[in-house]
């Protein structure tokens, strides 16, 4: 083998090499930004209308309430605690390889109750544009009228904007904190829904 066809070999072995480190790298650094910082989402069902539409992909803020470590059932502190009117995205308690987004209305200790469409917390009507401006009907096994539910220490009560039509807390109970994602910040596409989630 001649010198020169050993320099086009070897440099063709050097692109080679540069071309799959450069996709490893970028690979580790999309999987650090999307395990403790942002991840995409995208909207699958009716069960949060209007606020999310289905089709709507979305931007969740890890970062905010504090992300999981990996492999544990540790999280690095967040700048916020969850707040009541929240979006939040979660790991649904019944299955653990889906996720959902829901409002949050309860925190933990407190109690909620379901009353003429209205949200009652610790006996007080909750007035909270996000909240106050959705009818809520009573369903399930912990969403019955005249019926009061304590959110246990450590979990979340949960429900769709689209009270008709979620599957939400009033059917299947409390979300955990730590299947905890993050809080649904902005729509970022279709172009013309761009917007911060409120």
């Amino acid at each position: 083998m001649d010198e020169k066809t050993k320099i086009k070999k070897d440099f063709r072995k050097s692109a080679t090499y540069e071309w799959i480190e450069s996709i490893v790298i970028a690979f580790i650094l999309a999987m650090f930004i999307r395990t403790f910082f942002v991840q995409a989402f995208k909207i699958p069902s009716g069960s949060m209308r209007m606020t999310l539409l289905e089709g709507d992909r979305l931007l969740v803020n890890k970062l905010r309430y504090g992300p999981l470590v990996p492999l544990t059932h540790n999280r690095i502190p967040g700048f916020t605690k969850p707040q009541r009117g929240d979006v939040i995205v979660f790991v649904y308690p019944g299955t653990p390889k889906k996720d959902f987004i829901k409002r949050l209305i309860g925190l933990g200790g407190e109690t909620v109750e379901i009353k003429e469409g209205d949200i009652y917390v610790n006996g007080h009507l909750i007035e909270e544009p996000r909240i106050k401006n959705t009818y809520y009907y009573n369903r399930g096994d912990y969403g019955q009228l005249n019926q009061k539910i304590k959110v246990p220490a450590g979990h979340f009560f949960v429900l769709g904007d689209n009270s008709g039509s979620s599957s939400d807390s009033r059917f299947w109970g409390f979300v955990p904190e730590e299947n905890l994602i993050g809080r649904a910040e902005v729509i970022y596409w279709p172009l013309d829904r761009l917007r911060i989630i409120k």
